[in-house]
């Protein structure tokens, strides 16, 4: 579908990509990792064609299109959600348009008029392209993908200038997902999801007929949607068989088998370097020598990347306190004639650990404000118990920075006395290297001004965090620093985020807030969405058993219920499912004419897949060598069509096969 080949990119002395070679499939799934600066961002500018290359190409059929969601800055107004959404299908409402003008032409037309046939013929040809388009079904698609990404019904009516930047996002991402185009390129597309729209959209993409390249630091979104890795480092881009905690594991192997690689070659290097110093004077050896010179010279010297440090933090001890630190009791909160919170209670005592999820505006970071008393109440109670100590950090903390002082002088002047190292080490762990620590705050980006806030605030002793988004502006490594500290931390703690991965560890109680208010849950977010879940099943199940035991009960008529009761000779009578002898003995011998040869088609179907698979993971290992692309044009496209034909074919024989097991179940039932 798409090729990118010896790609060689440069800006000034600093080299981007000095030679990455690849492929995208139809329906890959591909994680796109690497380090702040490593060209994550280019490469998608790349496959955009918003960027061209030095050297090398990128290659793409002629069917491909393409679809990229940036992290932020899109925003729309002057249209209902619902029309916004629908500019998706543009060529769709264009035939539209051309239909209703025709229409319009139709009415002012003698029939008897050669003009009146034309236009009709044109009506006619329009309303097919339509129909191929299924028109009639857009109206219900945008509804079902902007309800799953969040919004309500009577958002979609809504003019779009009403709604926030994050929510700006959720619609730039429904139009592009209506697109459909051929490969999606998100750029941290979870940022703005809660909980319950990041589920919907796991499952959307699962089912998503293109490729998708996805830049994210939610792990549990990578690990639950990815098949592939593409690892940017040094201006090499790795490719790895497999999901982002394949990826860890794997490129650690690799790491040491390049270790040892490199160590082995040093020694051949010193050795050779000696035989050239111990013989260089000797005329007899002159020969040799040269000849081992220019070996030297063509060695290709194998770099292996600095391994960063494992960052160590731990947060300044918790100071004592009472049991209870904070209580709301029958709280009300409201925003003119909008209620959030009607007779809220929480307790949060010395040692709680508490994930708040919920959908987008049902009150989570209200009800943070509201504990870090950064929100009036109209009504109930907030309690703060005994000597306790609260801090709160939420995206806007980083308004309150001075200016005109660096980084580092802001992170010493909130350490305890003494602890100056530390401040260092925990700015160093949020991205700010070497001499970034001395950037004054106005220069610094709005992410360095949050992670820096963040910073200031984990220097400084407290015995309750409240933290809302925590993770937004970190990468990989950061999250994991600060997931650490937090989970060795002593105090109470109270965490906003949709961050499955990030908060699994460290929460201990999940709180759902909701329209119909609050409730806790005792566990981490996985433990509140099996629960979830179930429910959710038990609440489907209960409807299902209401419903056929209404129609059961709607069959019965009296005549039957009298008939059921009446004897019948011994060789009619009937068996529990309601079958006479004979009847359950043909019904027999039916079943098993049926099981037959379904189960010669299932077996042939996984013979299929299991030569295929062989087949497409070595057409796979060739594909990801570099010498693959040296070979004749025509030879890489046989490969490559064949790579995609397996592809296909797989995914089409596993689809059969599962038919062919359902099938099969429901018979032998």
């Amino acid at each position: 579908m798409i090729t990118l080949r010896d790609i060689h990119l440069r800006f000034g002395a600093r080299t981007i990509f000095g030679g990455i070679t690849s492929t995208i499939t139809a329906r890959d799934r591909i994680g796109l990792v690497g380090s702040n600066g490593a060209g994550k961002s280019t490469l998608i500018r790349l496959l955009m064609g918003e960027q061209e290359p030095d050297g090398g190409a990128v290659e793409k059929a002629s069917y491909v299109t393409l679809g990229h969601l940036p992290q932020d800055g899109l925003a729309v107004k002057g249209r209902p959600l619902r029309d916004e959404a629908m500019t998706a299908f543009e060529d769709v409402l264009e035939i539209q348009r051309k239909v209703d003008i025709a229409s319009e032409r139709l009415h002012e037309l003698d029939p008897a008029e050669e003009e009146y046939a034309d236009t009709l013929e044109v009506i006619g040809a329009l309303e097919h392209h339509l129909h191929d388009a299924e028109a009639h079904k857009l109206p219900s698609r945008v509804e079902r993908v902007l309800l799953g990404l969040g919004f309500a019904v009577k958002d979609l009516e809504r003019d779009c200038g009403e709604f926030s930047g994050g929510w700006q996002m959720r619609i730039a991402m429904a139009k592009l997902l209506l697109r459909e185009p051929s490969l999606l390129l998100l750029d941290e597309p979870t940022n703005h999801l809660d909980l319950e729209s990041l589920c919907w959209f796991e499952q959307y993409l699962r089912q998503y007929e293109g490729a998708v390249i996805i830049v994210s630091h939610d792990r549990a979104f990578l690990d639950s949607l990815t098949q592939r890795t593409w690892s940017l480092t040094r201006g090499r881009l790795e490719n790895y068989s497999g999901n982002y905690s394949f990826f860890e594991t794997e490129s650690v192997i690799r790491r040491d088998a390049l270790k040892r690689s490199a160590e082995s070659q040093q020694r051949q290097i010193a050795q050779t370097e000696r035989f050239i110093e111990r013989f260089r004077a000797k005329s007899s050896k002159a020969t040799q020598v040269q000849s081992r010179v220019k070996a030297l010279e063509k060695i290709d010297r194998i770099e292996i990347e600095d391994e960063e440090d494992r960052v160590q933090f731990s947060l300044p001890k918790a100071p004592h306190c009472g049991q209870v630190i904070l209580e709301l009791k029958q709280v009300v909160k409201r925003y003119g004639d909008l209620e959030i919170y009607r007779n809220l209670d929480f307790k949060l005592e010395r040692g709680d650990r508490v994930a708040v999820v919920g959908r987008n505006g049902a009150g989570k970071s209200t009800l943070a404000r509201i504990l870090a008393d950064q929100e009036p109440i109209q009504g109930g109670e907030r309690i703060v118990g005994y000597q306790a100590q609260i801090a709160y950090f939420a995206q806007h903390q980083a308004d309150e920075l001075d200016p005109m002082e660096n980084a580092l002088s802001i992170a010493e002047s909130a350490a305890p006395q003494g602890e100056g190292r530390r401040a260092r080490t925990l700015l160093g762990a949020f991205l700010f290297k070497g001499d970034d620590v001395f950037k004054k705050v106005k220069v610094l980006s709005g992410g360095e001004k949050n992670r820096l806030a963040l910073a200031k605030m984990l220097l400084q002793p407290f015995n309750c965090l409240i933290l809302d988004e925590p993770t937004n502006h970190l990468d990989m490594r950061s999250k994991e620093v600060l997931q650490r500290a937090l989970k060795e931390y002593d105090g109470a703690l109270i965490i906003v985020s949709h961050d499955r991965s990030f908060l699994d560890p460290i929460a201990e109680k999940t709180l759902e807030i909701s329209a119909d208010g609050a409730r806790m849950f005792a566990g981490n977010v996985t433990y509140y969405l099996e629960k979830i879940a179930a429910e959710r099943d038990a609440q489907r199940a209960a409807t299902d058993s209401k419903s056929a035991s209404a129609k059961t009960a709607a069959k019965a008529s009296p005549a039957a219920q009298n008939s059921s009761k009446a004897s019948s000779p011994a060789n009619t009578t009937p068996e529990p499912d309601g079958l006479s002898a004979k009847e359950r003995r043909k019904l027999v011998a039916e079943r098993n004419r049926q099981l037959g040869p379904l189960r010669k088609q299932g077996d042939k179907l996984e013979a299929d897949i299991a030569t295929w698979e062989a087949e497409y993971a070595e057409l796979e290992k060739k594909m990801m060598d570099p010498a693959f692309f040296k070979q004749s044009g025509p030879a890489t496209k046989e490969s490559m069509d064949r790579y995609d034909w397996l592809k296909t074919n797989i995914e089409r024989a596993y689809a059969d096969w599962e038919t062919v097991q359902k099938k099969l179940t429901g018979l032998e039932d």
